[in-house]
């Protein structure tokens, strides 16, 4: 019995490409996921991102699938979200092949069931490894059958339905693409705006190599020829879009970063209008001006854990009509409560042009607060450094806390902080909320001299 605990992730299966995952693996988990799937489903839908080995992988998949008498509907080079909107408008489940923001080495696959519900380590994930650790059984019966299909265009046009642009003033926004899939998708879904939308590309060549930068916008550095072009150009505003396009960052007409923290207020406003008093989820590290301005704007707002298993499991239970985390990740119930950054960002536009003041002055409104952004910290011992804080702040008067996710410590006069452990690396996270630069600066101080001491 072989070993997949170190590829079999929370939420996806993610390795190097010829070390931990190769095509005969990778036909293993097609022939596991139809086992899953077949009881509900006669077709998987299966994409794939341009890193040179996803086709072959796919192709694998695919194989695997068929081999235990379930169909395959291929859609070819997709982002994750388009994967998503197949996965949804089609109820298949579904298999994206991708690594989303890693180096080209690495490659992985997202699974989902029928209407893109999500597949983790406890709703399914955990069964395909079991089975494939102790061998796929023999098929049974003839095999099944592979279909292409072109989905693209019919994800283009069922976002531009959700939001429409068709009113709003010009904009000129430069998109960067990282040499990813949004270079792909980014043409279509703004191609098509009558002008509204003037699409200065970057890095839109697909290229999984990433011979520019890495596709992680969440990284600073990953975003500075972003800035530089928007400042260049004169643009409205800047989006960068990760690997696999399910991620979508935003800068303003300055080249300053917009949090997603602010975008997700932004976006729950707009959504609050469409269904008023509608529950809108925001994770533990957001900032605590989204549920404050989701109340205001008449909403409820829903604390979870991070992570999209959560986040849609909540959104399920409770009914949101969206969701936003502080990594760029936007869900919503319109799309199956998937996450999709093109969504995102045409909601951003959209917002943007329906008023004449730049995009600095749009979503100030959304920042009430300093922040540190996630500060990492290798350690020999999780569990003791972050025993060793809570130990500290829990003799502070006023201090409250909880362990929802991690450790969140609030304090009196609207600090507080989440140090939370990696499931995947020797790292403490931690990230720090205060009213000003320097609180956040002390606090942040005082919590890595305890976490690094």
């Amino acid at each position: 019995m072989s070993d997949l605990s170190a590829i079999v992730k929370a939420y996806d299966i993610r390795g190097v490409v010829g070390e931990q995952l190769d095509a005969g693996l990778v036909r293993d988990f097609g022939a596991a996921f139809a086992l899953l799937v077949k009881p509900d489903s006669d077709t998987v839908v299966i994409g794939h991102d341009m890193r040179e080995s996803s086709p072959g992988l796919a192709d694998a998949f695919a194989d695997g699938v068929t081999s235990q008498g379930v169909n395959v509907l291929s859609i070819g080079l997709a982002s994750t979200d388009q994967l998503y909107f197949a996965s949804g408008s089609l109820n298949l489940p579904g298999a994206m092949f991708t690594a989303s923001h890693n180096p080209a080495k690495y490659n992985g696959i997202k699974l989902c069931r029928a209407g893109a519900a999500p597949v983790g380590q406890d709703s399914g994930l955990a069964e395909i490894r079991d089975t494939v650790e102790q061998g796929v059984p023999a098929p049974e019966g003839p095999k099944g059958t592979v279909s292409r299909r072109d989905v693209l265009t019919d994800y283009a046009d069922y976002l531009r339905r959700l939001v429409d642009i068709s009113t709003i003033r010009p904009l000129k926004v430069v998109v960067d693409a990282g040499n990813g899939m949004g270079g792909h998708t980014v043409p279509t879904v703004f191609g098509d705006s009558d002008g509204k939308i003037t699409v200065v590309p970057m890095y839109f060549d697909l290229d999984g190599s990433f011979p520019n930068h890495e596709a992680n916008p969440l990284d600073p550095k990953n975003l500075v020829d972003l800035q530089a072009k928007v400042r260049e150009v004169g643009a409205d505003a800047g989006l960068a879009f990760d690997g696999d396009a399910d991620r979508c960052f935003v800068v303003d007409e300055n080249g300053d970063p917009v949090s997603p923290s602010a975008i997700t207020a932004l976006v729950a406003t707009r959504e609050l209008v469409k269904e008023p008093g509608g529950t809108i989820i925001h994770n533990l590290i957001t900032s605590k001006a989204v549920p404050e301005i989701v109340a205001e704007h008449g909403g409820k707002p829903v604390r979870t854990r991070v992570g999209h298993s959560f986040i849609k499991a909540e959104m399920a239970r409770t009914g949101a009509i969206f969701g936003g985390e502080h990594s760029a990740h936007y869900y919503f119930r319109d799309f199956w409560r998937a996450d999709t950054g093109m969504l995102a960002a045409l909601h951003v536009l959209a917002a943007l042009g329906e008023q004449d003041g730049p995009l600095s002055e749009l979503t100030s409104a959304y920042r009430r607060y300093a922040a540190s952004g996630e500060v990492n910290s290798t350690v020999d011992d999780q569990v003791a450094r972050q025993l060793a804080v809570k130990d500290a702040f829990a003799k502070r008067p006023g201090a409250t806390i909880d362990e929802l996710d991690g450790l969140t410590v609030e304090l009196p006069g609207g600090c507080w902080f989440n140090l939370r452990p990696s499931n995947t690396e020797p790292l403490l996270r931690l990230n720090v909320e205060a009213p000003t630069e320097g609180e956040v600066e002390a606090l942040t101080g005082e919590v890595l001299a305890i976490v690094r001491g």
